[in-house]
């Protein structure tokens, strides 16, 4: 896991990534995205990163959009988010945004967090070898 606030650089690779992908076809929607919804509307003081995170992760998993959640889910543990928290909103969100959305986002979000952990684990051990 990344510290609080940092961008994850898996996470940036991906959205990076995605985004050229659709970019020739959509460029302005692309930089929508970066300039107003990242650079305006996720920096506004109002509500924290950490409570945007998971407004949005909630939404995501309300709406049944698995790829959009696994790259929030990931930025949201940047923020600080513990798995521990996701379950819980999981099980809130149960009853509000149904059973199988709730089942579903958890199965998303366990890959994600086996990614981290593994992730995690990698660079310990890189950090490990290279000290001897």
């Amino acid at each position: 896991m990344t510290q609080a606030g940092k961008k994850s650089p898996v996470l940036y690779t991906i959205t990076q990534a995605n985004r050229a992908k659709v970019k020739t076809l959509v460029p302005k929607l692309v930089e929508l995205t970066e300039k107003v919804l990242y650079g305006d509307v996720w920096e506004r003081p109002g509500l924290s990163k950490r409570e945007r995170s998971m407004a949005t992760i909630a939404v995501l998993v309300a709406l049944g959009k698995p790829d959009q959640l696994r790259a929030h889910i990931e930025r949201g543990a940047s923020y600080g988010i513990t798995e521990a928290k996701i379950g819980e909103l999981f099980t809130h969100l149960a009853f509000y945004a149904g059973w199988p959305a709730a089942m579903a986002a958890a199965t998303v979000a366990n890959g994600v967090f086996d990614e981290l952990k593994a992730s995690k684990t990698s660079k310990k051990i890189k950090k490990s070898k290279s000290k001897k």
